[in-house]
């Protein structure tokens, strides 16, 4: 299929760690226009229910479907993606993105020793989202999958560094350091913000994977391939909304992506009949 579609893309994170995947769509695809949803509102997503998750995940894609029009959804965060995506896939009229194939694909390639790691939320984790991902790229890695709660909730603060996100990281990635991985996937989009200090527990000899680069690489293709790529040559529109406190989302939101993140508006959830 060939053309151009003007519309925006439409994306949605439980709060700032969708930005990782904001980023790197506006960097790969600069002229894109650009919806994101911030959930902070309702964050954290990670030790919700997977039922609860889903319903969030529907209730914000069909928004960004019927009032911002959007002619592509990124899930751009794996809890929600682990929990919601095959639905989302299935009942939406736009193609769905998610975070977490991407990321095992660059998993696969990022290791020598075939010894990996994913460290997500601890509803990512237990869903086994990324173990089947990774399982149908490569079914011969051998994988350690350890949750880590809290850490969301530090970068949700601001807290990015100091003792005690040390202290933190060093209890929950010990046995992914036992394990004796050479690359570990960053399974939440929230945690490329804590990368020097998983860095620094994990060593310099492990790579640390992220997948926002690989998640708007893989959108750019599907959007040229598909015809909905835009024909614009100037710069997108990007909009930001928070369900939360739009101020401080736009406030912090800006020093986490750029100045792209002017400014920030409410997002309301929908009127349900």
């Amino acid at each position: 299929m060939t053309g151009t579609n003007n519309r925006p893309i439409g994306m949605f994170d439980s709060g700032f760690g969708g930005l990782t995947v904001a980023r790197a769509v506006i960097d790969v695809m600069p002229a894109e226009d650009l919806v994101y949803v911030g959930d902070t509102g309702r964050y954290p997503y990670g030790p919700r229910a997977a039922a609860e998750v889903r319903e969030f995940a529907r209730e914000i894609a069909w928004s960004l479907v019927r009032e911002h029009d959007v002619k592509a959804i990124v899930v751009a965060c794996n809890t929600a993606s682990a929990a919601a995506f095959t639905e989302l896939l299935h009942e939406l009229p736009v193609p769905v993105v998610s975070v977490v194939e991407p990321g095992a694909r660059a998993l696969s390639l990022a290791t020598r020793s075939r010894r990996v790691a994913v460290i997500g939320t601890v509803g990512t984790i237990s869903s086994g989202a990324y173990q089947r991902a990774l399982a149908d790229v490569d079914a011969s890695l051998a994988l350690t999958a350890s949750a880590c709660p809290g850490f969301v909730e530090f970068v949700e603060r601001g807290q990015t560094s100091g003792d005690e996100v040390m202290l933190l990281a060093e209890r929950l990635l010990a046995p992914v350091v036992d394990a004796d991985v050479d690359a570990l996937l960053l399974g939440c989009t929230h945690y490329p913000f804590l990368s020097r200090v998983i860095g620094e527990v994990m060593g310099p000899d492990v790579v640390l994977v992220s997948s926002a680069d690989e998640t708007a690489f893989a959108l750019s293709k599907m959007l040229q391939e598909s015809g909905l790529a835009t024909n614009s040559e100037s710069a997108g529109v990007r909009t930001f909304l928070s369900s939360g406190d739009v101020e401080w989302f736009a406030d912090f939101g800006r020093r986490l992506l750029g100045p792209e993140l002017s400014s920030a508006s409410r997002w309301n959830r929908p009127e349900t009949d």
